[in-house]
C-alpha cells in the first residue's frame, strides 16, 4: 500500500521534469548561466572545480537539457564576478523555468528573447520559415536588416549589435553540420525597395547564392494563388532532437509555442505552403529576373 500511494506523485515528478527540460526559459536561463562563465574566462571544467561540481551537468544545465534548482544556480554564480542587474534576472528565471506552452517574452527584454532564439536555432536539425512579408531573418544581409531596423526606429545604439546577432544567427546554415533550411517566401517581398537599388540588389544575389546550397529548399510563394493556411500569417518552426517549437514575432511581443498539438497545427501547413509554393528552379528563376531588374540589366 506504502508502495502505491508513492506513484503518482512520482509520475508527477518525472513529468514535471519532462515538462522543464528544452523550454524556451530552460534555455535562457541555460545561456545566460554559459554567458556569465565566459565573462569570468572560466571553462566549465574550472568553474566545476571552483564550485565541487563534474562538468558535464554544467553543460547540461548550459546547453537547457537539464534545469538547475535555485540552490544549484546560486551555487554556480557565487564565485562569477558579474553585475548585480545580471545576478537577480538569472535568479529570477531560476526561481521559475518551467514556462508556459504559450509563453509571451516582452520587448522590454530583446537580450534575453533573442538568447532564447538563437540557443534554440543553435539545437535544431531543421528550421522551416514561412515569411510573406520581409525576407527571412536567416537570409537577410546586413544592409537589408539595417534598413529595417533604422525604418522601425529602433535606438542607433542598439541598431550594431541586432545586426550583428541576426548576422551570426545565419552560422547554422554554413556550419559543419548544417541545419535543413526551407524557406518559403511571400512574393511580394521581391518587389520591396528597402534601402534602394543597392540594397535590394545585394539581398537578391545573397538569396540567389544560399538557394545553391543542398541543405536550403528556397520556395518563392505566388501572390496571385488559392486561399492556404499560411494567409493567417508568418511563422518559424524549429526541430529539434525530440522537441519542437515555433517562434511568433510582432511589434510588442514574442511567443514560443511548444505544446504538441498547437506545434502540429503549424507543422500541417507546411506541406499545403509547398504545394501552393513555386520550385525551387522557378524561384531561382523569378528572383534572379528581379536581380536583373533591380541593377538594370535588360
Amino acid at each position: 500500500m506504502p508502495l502505491s500511494s508513492e506513484r503518482p506523485d512520482h509520475r508527477s515528478r518525472f513529468k514535471l521534469h519532462i515538462m522543464k527540460r528544452n523550454t524556451p526559459k530552460a534555455i535562457e536561463l541555460g545561456a545566460l548561466l554559459r554567458n556569465a562563465r565566459e565573462a569570468n574566462n572560466l571553462s566549465q571544467r574550472a568553474l566545476g572545480r571552483k564550485i565541487g561540481v563534474i562538468h558535464s551537468l554544467l553543460s547540461r544545465n548550459e546547453s537547457g537539457q537539464r534545469v538547475p534548482a535555485l540552490t544549484e544556480v546560486i551555487r554556480i554564480l557565487d564565485p562569477l564576478d558579474i553585475p548585480d542587474r545580471v545576478r537577480k534576472e538569472i535568479l529570477a528565471l531560476a526561481e521559475d523555468t518551467t514556462g508556459t506552452p504559450l509563453e509571451v517574452i516582452e520587448l522590454p527584454a530583446p537580450r534575453t528573447q533573442l538568447a532564447a532564439l538563437v540557443e534554440v536555432e543553435q539545437l535544431a536539425n531543421e528550421v522551416v520559415n514561412w515569411s510573406p512579408l520581409l525576407v527571412p531573418g536567416l537570409l537577410q544581409v546586413s544592409s537589408y536588416t539595417r534598413t529595417i531596423m533604422e525604418a522601425a526606429r529602433l535606438p542607433h545604439e542598439e541598431i550594431a549589435t541586432r545586426v550583428a546577432i541576426r548576422m551570426g544567427r545565419r552560422d547554422i546554415l554554413t556550419r559543419r553540420d548544417p541545419v535543413r533550411y526551407t524557406a518559403l517566401i511571400g512574393e511580394g517581398v521581391l518587389g520591396q525597395k528597402f534601402g534602394g537599388p543597392n540594397v535590394m540588389a545585394e539581398q537578391f544575389d545573397h538569396l540567389l547564392m544560399m538557394s545553391a546550397h543542398e541543405n536550403v529548399d528556397l520556395r518563392v510563394v505566388p501572390t496571385a494563388t488559392r486561399w492556404h493556411p499560411g494567409l493567417c500569417g508568418p511563422f518559424l518552426l524549429i526541430k529539434c532532437d525530440g522537441t519542437s517549437f515555433v517562434h511568433l514575432e510582432n511589434p510588442v511581443s514574442s511567443l514560443f509555442v511548444q505544446e504538441p498539438d498547437a506545434v502540429a497545427g503549424f507543422e500541417a501547413c507546411v506541406p499545403q505552403l509547398l504545394e501552393v509554393a513555386m520550385s525551387p528552379e522557378q524561384s531561382f528563376e523569378v528572383i534572379a529576373r528581379e536581380a536583373d531588374r533591380t541593377t538594370g540589366v535588360a
